[in-house]
């Protein structure tokens, strides 16, 4: 874990679901308005449980996403902070990559993709 770890940076949305050496399950909730503060991810697959609107931020870059319920969608290695900017509360499921596969955060991505 670094200090920039989603469950330390961001405890009350982030939770450890599961994890063994290759893989890192993440649950993340929120409100409307919510705002997490900086924070990084590995390379990892998102499960969108519920359908929300988000705005990450990272190095002076945003980026607007609205995803629907039951989507899976590839989160490229990055440092962001988010804002739930929609009507509903998030509910996702991180699984994050472990090892050689995790990547590292970049500049050129932002979002999932």
């Amino acid at each position: 874990m670094t200090d920039d770890d989603p469950i330390l940076t961001n405890p009350d949305h982030y939770r450890l679901m599961w994890e063994n050496d290759f893989v890192r399950v993440l649950e993340y909730t929120d409100e409307p308005g919510t705002r997490t503060t900086p924070h990084d991810h590995p390379n990892s697959v998102m499960v969108t449980l519920s359908a929300f609107q988000r705005r990450l931020s990272a190095g002076g870059r945003e980026f607007e996403t609205a995803l629907p319920s039951g989507a899976a969608v590839w989160l490229p290695a990055q440092k962001h902070s988010g804002e739930n900017i929609g009507e509903t509360p998030t509910h996702t499921v991180l699984i994050e990559l472990k090892g050689e596969a995790a990547g590292s955060p970049g500049d050129s991505v932002l979002g999932p993709r």
